[in-house]
């Protein structure tokens, strides 16, 4: 798991606005009309409407997509009672992770009340606001009267997340567990150690699918809740053991089936999970530390079935895989709860799509061939894309059949495309990415590591198993840079290429450099000597395969590490020159411009050599590359040197790569609207097919567009991707911030995969 820095997360929630979310307007609002028909006067009719008819409420306004997220502060992760304002930052996570994940807008509310009258009544007097309520980080035992109360007195779809979303995703990996170690549900025999607001909901849920309550034992910190302790509340009596027999977990843990693990890390031994049963099923969801770490119970037993809490392990127990679609299915229905039918539903809707086949985005963000079904995956995975329609719409199923439903959905195509549609696009390609360089983090080496950003970038890649940083540069200087700026990278390499001892690589570096350049104007004195140059020497290092790519630019003009590659690393086969290619991710999803840094003004044929470098580029983010070939004319609406080019560029494509989406001459609006091509172009091989890839006739008109775009409209642009070299070699930006230049590593990572 990544190491998270005090300071890092400090500086997350504090830089630029702070906090992590905001209010964004939905209407018109730049003139004196807007602002009129947006409050007084005009807002006078739709208040009207809804007085006569309050149904209309989910009509006019943001009620029926808008969800309270709602806390005391009493148990706030695993900070315990620090009270209603300092959990204001995990609710305002809670709100961002529904909008990034189900498009659900949410307002967080911190309530200073830990009197449970006082809370309730607080709720129920802020709920004619909301569409649902989620409560979160409430203490046991009051969570249960409160959610109780609330359930039974509002009509609105309520869940406290912290009892029912573990229980919910928990409850879908034990029936997939209990199917692949072939084991009867109603059988197995099953340990939960811990007795606190989730722990009582799995155990509930688990006897709703089928467990039995009698092959159940539950602990607290004193030990298995027994019938003849006197300090068990009415929630834990439910579950009090007549067994006296039994009074520890290691007691327990003998012959089990299954141990549920929702208390602290590390109380489980390896001699406990080896004297359970065969093909253990093991849930230790303790954060960030297992009950037992998951390499320790493998070891002690190979044919375990193993889950945790965390992403670096196999079968992430993860709430993100429940709550944002329960609510979205709860909502697009006006459920008036989330009762037990809608519930079960999420479990097996979860549960089922374990079993089917697994989006390639899926496959490629976790650097496997093939994913499937087994004991290393008996739940989604959280980036799958899948989850939003196959959740929600069960959830929603269910409240219909269940009575609870106060709108019907008739036509499940067309909500199910709904459903798709509702997500922006912006972050998934930066999660794919992500996760597919961390399943094989290659050696990148920094060719201007006495920088503070690159130092900084170098240290969060490493911190999250993306890559292996290498560090160039004088190594006094960068110690020094890494204590003053209180950096932890102790056991990152530092290499000074013109340092004594590193003398004799330098040779053999300069020899090599010697071969490839003795008839371009070098001695082997100079190709020696240049090799104390940063940029020479790190090219060089990935020639050789002492790393895997380069990262370079941020200090430096951009030809001037360019220049070294080429030289050194040189094109791919068949390539005659290289470009560059910037991303650009933006709400629609990412879209890659080229060329916009290194072609000039580009023939005919470096124009068909362009699409096809970015087109392959493209390819490795798991994307289907539709291309348009921009100009100021469309199909020969005009005449000259660079419509005449783009249109002869088309053409070569067209013959001689007939399996390529690709068609142009056009100009850029014409690609971007599909409904003004097919009305103007209806011949067009793009109609329908969403361009995402736009190459320029020339630098300038590339260069310009994409930092338009990232000013004016806000897109975050990545690059550029260096496309065309035998290996990666990436460009930054003069002066990226240190997410440009991690975004840019993590690219670097990837095609160092792809290269491989």
């Amino acid at each position: 798991m990544a190491k998270l820095r005090k300071q890092d997360a400090l500086d997350y929630h504090s830089q630029g606005r702070p906090g992590k979310i905001e209010v964004v307007p939905t209407k018109p609002h730049s003139s004196q009309r807007d602002l009129s028909l947006a409050y007084s006067p005009g807002v006078a009719e739709p208040c009207l409407e809804i007085e006569k008819n309050p149904e209309d409420v989910y009509k006019y306004t943001a009620k029926g997509n808008l969800v309270a997220v709602i806390s005391n502060g009493t148990a706030v992760l695993g900070l315990g009672n620090i009270g209603a304002l300092a959990s204001k930052p995990v609710m305002e996570g809670k709100g961002l992770l529904f909008k990034i994940f189900a498009d659900i807008d949410v307002f967080d509310i911190e309530v200073d009340a830990t009197d449970i009258d006082l809370f309730v009544n607080t709720v129920k007097a802020i709920a004619p606001t909301f569409g649902g309520i989620n409560l979160e980080d409430i203490k046991a035992p009051e969570c249960f009267e409160i959610e109780r109360r609330l359930k039974e007195e509002l009509k609105i779809p309520l869940m406290h997340d912290d009892q029912h979303g573990t229980a919910i995703i928990s409850a879908a990996a034990l029936l997939n567990a209990c199917e692949v170690a072939n084991k009867k549900i109603e059988k197995v025999k099953i340990v939960i150690n811990g007795a606190g607001a989730a722990a009582i909901s799995c155990a509930k849920l688990y006897i709703a699918v089928g467990a039995k309550k009698e092959n159940l034992l539950m602990l607290d910190s004193k030990g298995v809740l027994s019938v003849d302790r006197d300090d068990l509340d009415g929630q834990k009596l439910l579950f009090a053991t007549t067994n006296k027999k039994v009074k520890t977990l290691e007691d327990a843990m003998k012959d089990a089936d299954v141990f549920v693990g929702l208390s602290k890390g590390n109380v489980v031994s390896q001699k406990m999970v080896q004297s359970m049963a065969k093909r253990p099923i093991v849930f230790a969801l303790a954060n960030p530390d297992p009950e037992i770490p998951y390499m320790e119970a493998l070891a002690a037993r190979p044919d375990i079935i193993m889950a945790t809490g965390r992403s670096d392990h196999p079968n992430q127990v993860n709430n993100v895989l429940g709550f944002p679609f329960i609510f979205r299915g709860a909502l697009d229905v006006r459920a008036t709860q989330i009762n037990e039918a809608m519930k079960l539903a999420a479990v097996y809707a979860i549960a089922n799509l374990a079993k089917e086949a697994v989006p390639e985005t899926v496959n490629l963000a976790y650097d496997s061939k093939n994913i499937v079904f087994g004991p290393e995956y008996i739940i989604p995975k959280p980036i799958d894309p899948r989850l939003i329609y196959t959740v929600a719409p069960a959830v929603a199923k269910a409240a219909m059949e269940s009575g609870v439903a106060q709108h019907n959905i008739t036509n499940w195509d067309a909500y199910v495309q709904e459903l798709i549609n509702r997500l922006g696009l912006d972050n998934k390609l930066i999660r794919n990415i992500t996760n597919k360089a961390k399943q094989n983090p290659k050696r990148v080496v920094f060719a201007e590591a006495d920088h503070y950003k690159i130092l900084k970038a170098a240290q969060q890649v490493h911190d999250e198993g993306i890559a292996k940083p290498i560090l160039l540069g004088d190594a006094e200087k960068i110690r020094k840079l890494i204590a003053d700026n209180n950096l932890d990278l102790g056991d990152i390499p530092i290499i000074d290429p013109r340092s004594k001892t590193e003398d004799d690589r330098r040779n053999v570096f300069g020899d090599i450099f010697f071969k490839k350049r003795q008839r371009r104007g070098y001695t082997l004195y100079e190709a020696r000597k240049v090799m104390k140059e940063r940029n020479h020497f790190g090219a060089m290092m990935v020639e050789t395969g002492a790393a895997d790519a380069m990262i370079s630019g941020l200090t430096r003009k951009y030809a001037d590490p360019i220049r070294p590659a080429l030289q050194i690393i040189g094109v791919q086969e068949g390539v005659k020159r290289v470009a560059g290619m910037y991303i650009m991710n933006t709400k629609q999803g990412p879209y890659f411009f080229a060329d916009t840094t290194m072609n000039v003004d580009p023939t005919v044929q470096d124009l068909v050599d362009i699409t096809v470098l970015t087109a392959n580029s493209v390819k490795q983010f798991n994307i289907i590359p539709r291309i348009a070939l921009l100009s100021y004319s469309n199909y020969g609406s005009a005449e000259g040197e660079v419509p005449n080019k783009m249109r002869e560029a088309v053409d070569i494509l067209h013959k001689n790569y007939p399996g390529m989406i690709v068609d142009g001459e056009m100009q850029a609006n014409f690609a971007l609207n599909n409904d003004l091509m097919k009305e103007q172009f209806p011949f067009s091989d793009l109609i329908d097919k969403k361009v995402n890839t736009l190459i320029f006739p020339n630098l300038a008109s590339g260069n310009i567009a994409y930092k338009l775009i990232q000013e004016m409209a806000g897109a975050e642009a990545i690059g550029p991707v260096l496309i065309g070299l035998k290996k990666p070699v990436h460009i930054l930006q003069l002066g990226s911030s240190v997410r440009e230049i991690v975004n840019m590593i993590t690219i670097a990572v990837v095609d160092a995969q792809a290269k491989k």
